[in-house]
């Protein structure tokens, strides 16, 4: 088969290395990709938020099949000019992105199909908003309506926090329309959890659970990011919280979706917290997620063009996902000023190294080649991940991988995966993951 991923970043950097390893790939495009995915498939530039200039492409590679990664075209209708056209694509159409593209509209779905969710409220005035504030204790949740690039989440601590986060997106148009409305809702307590399923409208196929990291800095402080990092690991999940989180929230989801009138296919995206009271939704998303994709896809043990030639084809309950038992963990290198304004154009050296190194996989974001090195291009640079045969030997490898990358102004977390193993094992603190020396990482022996 010839597939056409679209997308450049870690997302589907991840997804072209692993549909490439399939027997039933013959070719494998990405449009427009970076420099990570030309070492696994052919670049190709295409404007993503243009679907006529995608399908062109797609017709002129006689591809077979078409994989969408990010949001963007998703947003823009590109599912829907490929099934009018005919052509295979795998995805949600226009009108299931609102349940990303829109959180006030997402939030009402909730509240409509009793899927449980923080109490909330939504506004288009400034005004009301700055009302609305009294009926919510701090801290509070601030969400822009529109999509952000993983920015439009603030939790404010004060009501100053509060007030000028409204101030920001609703008046000052910070994050342009997608300002225009907004969600102000509860803050729970509890620990989060990304629960995702590959669909095709009729059946699921859960993926392993995950968690990201969306806060800059070590400890979840800092403004949110797109991901920082990510981990896989099987121990986020027992098998009771699993069948609640079905029974209560995915599968009256995809009910209501489809009682509405959206017949959903590809990746859906469950940003859950796990509380006291339960599982309660943060957010839906009509991908699958960056970071969480990197080290998902280090633990697939199976065919994901089978996979995905089923979920286009409607015949995903007849096939079964095989994983690894092995934790993997995903650590963001980002640009200095990210996630704000990045500094580009940095040169990138120690990747090879990382890479050299068993259980290994650097997964590129925003990078280049140019005058034979690899350079930085955006905020988010690489995922380096890696796989151990527990969560504690997965961290160990990830950061003696990190340790030999390096750019000017390299920013990233340093307790990815610490809490959950601190939680779950009661082993290791948070605080000796921190310290661990990076030549002594080095002299750890992978399993």
């Amino acid at each position: 088969m010839k597939i056409l991923v679209l997308g450049s970043g870690g997302r589907e950097h991840a997804l072209s290395w692993k549909l490439r390893q399939s027997q039933l790939t013959e070719e494998i495009y990405c449009a427009p990709g970076n420099a990570g995915i030309g070492q696994e498939a052919e670049c190709l530039p295409v404007d993503l938020s243009n679907p006529s200039e995608m399908l062109d492409l797609a017709n002129r590679l006689q591809a077979d099949l078409t994989v969408v990664g990010p949001e963007a075209p998703l947003a823009a209708g590109v599912v829907d000019v490929f099934e009018k056209a005919g052509l295979a694509i795998v995805g949600p159409t226009g009108a299931a992105t609102r349940f990303e593209s829109s959180k006030v509209f997402a939030k009402q779905f909730m509240h409509r199909r009793g899927i449980p969710t923080a109490r909330f409220t939504t506004t288009e005035k400034f005004d009301e908003a700055i009302q609305a504030l009294k009926q919510f204790a701090l801290p509070v949740v601030i969400k822009a309506d529109g999509l952000a690039a993983g920015k439009g989440v603030v939790v404010a601590r004060t009501n100053e926090e509060a007030e000028q986060t409204l101030d920001n997106f609703m008046r000052r148009k910070a994050l342009g329309s997608a300002g225009d409305s907004v969600v102000i809702e509860e803050a729970l307590a509890g620990e989060e959890l990304s629960f995702i399923v590959l669909t095709d409208g009729r059946s699921i196929l859960p993926l392993p659970p995950s968690q990201d990291h969306k806060p800059l800095l070590d400890h979840d402080e800092g403004p949110n990011t797109g991901g920082m990092g990510a981990f896989s690991d099987d121990a986020l999940l027992d098998e009771g919280l699993r069948a609640e989180i079905l029974q209560r929230i995915v599968h009256p989801t995809l009910a209501g979706m489809t009682e509405e009138g959206v017949l959903f296919r590809g990746f859906l995206y469950f940003g859950l917290m796990i509380t006291h009271e339960g599982p309660k939704v943060l957010e839906y998303n009509v991908r699958l997620g960056d970071p969480e994709a990197q080290p998902i896809l280090m633990r697939l043990r199976c065919d994901l063009v089978e996979l995905f030639s089923a979920t286009h084809e409607g015949t995903l309950g007849a096939h079964e996902a095989h994983w690894s038992p092995n934790p993997a963990v995903c650590v963001v290198l980002a640009s200095q000023g990210y996630p704000g304004k990045p500094v580009v154009g940095k040169t990138i050296t120690g990747y090879d190294l990382a890479e050299n190194m068993g259980g290994v996989k650097v997964f590129h974001a925003g990078t280049v080649f140019k005058d034979h090195q690899l350079i930085t291009t955006g905020g988010r640079v690489l995922g380096v991940t890696a796989t151990g045969e527990d969560l504690a030997a997965a961290i160990q490898q990830v950061y003696a991988a990190v340790s030999k990358i390096s750019f000017e102004g390299m920013q990233y977390r340093r307790d990815i995966g610490a809490k959950a193993f601190q939680r779950h094992s009661g082993l290791l603190g948070r605080s000796s993951i921190n310290r661990v020396d990076p030549a002594a990482q080095n002299s750890q022996k992978y399993c």
